[in-house]
């Protein structure tokens, strides 16, 4: 028969007992260690304080990891550089202050709002390319809010803008596709920015249903998905 809790709480006890002090002193030292580093045997209190405590730690590396690669990027990134070019040429300067890292509640790796602020949620981004990826999609915004006089409320503006930033930005690469576990291969291209403009669209105030976002996606999709300002071609 096995022996109750009890049995073996006492069993440890006795041996604890039994040891003499520089063996006690060894043990405590270890217990707390291990006390300190699994929160086992803390009271709920430092429990909570203790997970507090880790997850401010990961927020805080996880925010100056995308704070690095992002000014990285603004000086190696070949798509990010010619985007922030193209900004400046519209009056919109591209540089840390108006794109900040910050901790996003929305399942989401990037926004960009209407007072031109672009946002690098760095807890949903995965490696330095997705976040080369998110920054260039949300330029297109940046530049399409400065050319065009977008009308956010409006379906078809915005539809038109996340047609071009999913197409433009590297968003709908086979890669990152894959990412995703999309493995379409037949135009996977046009496939893929119709359904994340539609995603985008769901966000919308003025978005009534799925159904009104696919309408709006493909009634602007081919004159938006052929504009490909300010690149020469797709990316």
């Amino acid at each position: 028969m096995a022996s109750s809790s009890s049995d073996k709480a006492e069993t440890h006890r006795q041996k604890y007992l039994a040891m003499d002090a520089e063996e006690r002193g060894l043990f405590n030292t270890w217990r707390r260690a291990i006390s300190e580093y699994t929160g086992i045997g803390q009271p709920p209190s430092q429990q909570y304080e203790r997970a507090a405590s880790a997850a401010f730690k990961k927020d805080l590396e996880d925010c100056k990891r995308c704070e690095k690669w992002r000014n990285d990027l603004m000086q190696t990134s070949p798509l990010v550089i010619f985007m922030a070019e193209s900004l400046k040429k519209s009056g919109y300067i591209a540089e840390p202050k108006n794109m900040p890292c910050m901790k996003c509640t929305e399942s989401r790796s990037g926004g960009y709002s209407s007072e031109g602020v672009i946002q690098l949620c760095y807890n949903h981004i995965r490696d330095k390319g997705h976040l080369e990826t998110t920054m260039a999609h949300e330029m297109v915004h940046a530049y399409d809010d400065k050319n065009f006089n977008l009308d956010w409320y409006n379906l078809e503006h915005h539809a038109c803008t996340e047609i071009r930033a999913a197409s433009l930005s590297g968003d709908c690469t086979w890669f990152q596709e894959m990412m995703r576990g999309n493995l379409g291969f037949l135009k996977h291209h046009q496939v893929c920015v119709k359904r994340r403009a539609v995603l985008s669209l769901l966000a919308n105030p003025s978005c009534k249903s799925p159904k009104h976002a696919e309408a709006a996606v493909n009634k602007v999709f081919k004159s938006c998905f052929t504009d490909t300002r300010p690149f020469d071609e797709i990316y």
